[in-house]
């Protein structure tokens, strides 16, 4: 009985039960490290939420809401003032300032087609703007391989990323021809298979929605390799090339590149 209750004493001391707690403790620790972490991305989002929303909204409206429903509140405003800003602005560039320089008079859209385009626009916007939030909700709760600060990779490192995270993106956008939400859908896709700067994905995701609007304006501005408004209206036209984004370096490797120009000649020639 003796040996019994020494045996117990033994089995129940501070090291013996740290040793049996250790793989627990562990585990806990790494928990917290990584809530601790990924806490980061959720202090970025909320700054850039409080930073639109303050602006935008009263406190009331939006701060009971959830964290999720606030950063896609946070994107929809901040898209459609970035649609309607950038809009006025190149169209009073291009149909005012610079008129007959692009385009004549005579091939300005009416104000009935640019009501209709607005309205489709306006339509598609909560959708478009959910995915970039479901985007930050992965990131988040660290599905991807998104890190937080700069200084936790190489400044080489950060810009060979940057270059193959857009690269993908390049070859993501050639695998079908719906426009819109499917051209942000490569860059979630990359998130998952690069490892990206947050702030740095945020700032390609609004660069890509300045872009979107570039190539739909018609105006050719034939600077090679990107993929100018002239490639893209060929792919609205025909749905079977120029599916690039960027450039048309996939395009020519893939074999589905149409110039506009080349195309304009045989136009001419019919």
């Amino acid at each position: 009985d003796k040996l019994s209750t020494e045996k117990k004493k033994k089995k129940n001391t501070p090291a013996n039960l740290l040793s049996f707690s250790a793989p627990i403790i562990g585990r806990w620790v790494e928990m917290a490290v990584d809530s601790e972490y990924l806490m980061q991305f959720v202090e970025e989002t909320s700054f850039y939420n409080r930073i639109v929303l303050s602006h935008l909204l009263p406190s009331n409206l939006w701060d009971p809401l959830p964290h999720f429903l606030q950063t896609w509140l946070r994107n929809y405003l901040a898209g459609t003032l970035l649609y309607f800003i950038s809009g006025f602005l190149w169209c009073f560039y291009i149909y005012y300032l610079k008129l007959n320089v692009y385009l004549p008079r005579e091939a300005i859209p009416t104000r009935k087609a640019m009501l209709l385009q607005i309205s489709v626009a306006m339509k598609a916007m909560p959708w478009y703007t959910l995915l970039p939030t479901v985007s930050e909700y992965m990131i988040e709760s660290g599905w991807t391989k998104c890190y937080s600060r700069i200084g936790e990779v190489s400044w080489f490192l950060y810009f060979v990323s940057i270059a193959v995270y857009l690269v993908l993106v390049e070859f993501g956008l050639a695998f079908h021809p719906l426009d819109g939400i499917l051209q942000a859908v490569p860059h979630v896709v990359a998130l998952f298979i690069v490892p990206i700067h947050f702030t740095t994905h945020l700032g390609l995701l609004f660069m890509e929605a300045i872009w979107t609007a570039n190539i739909h304006d018609c105006i050719h501005g034939n600077i090679w390799p990107v993929m100018g408004a002239g490639y893209h209206t060929i792919h609205h036209t025909t749905y079977k090339h120029n599916y690039g984004h960027y450039t048309i370096w996939m395009d020519w490797m893939f074999g589905s590149l149409r110039d506009p120009l080349l195309q304009e000649d045989d136009n001419k020639a019919e």
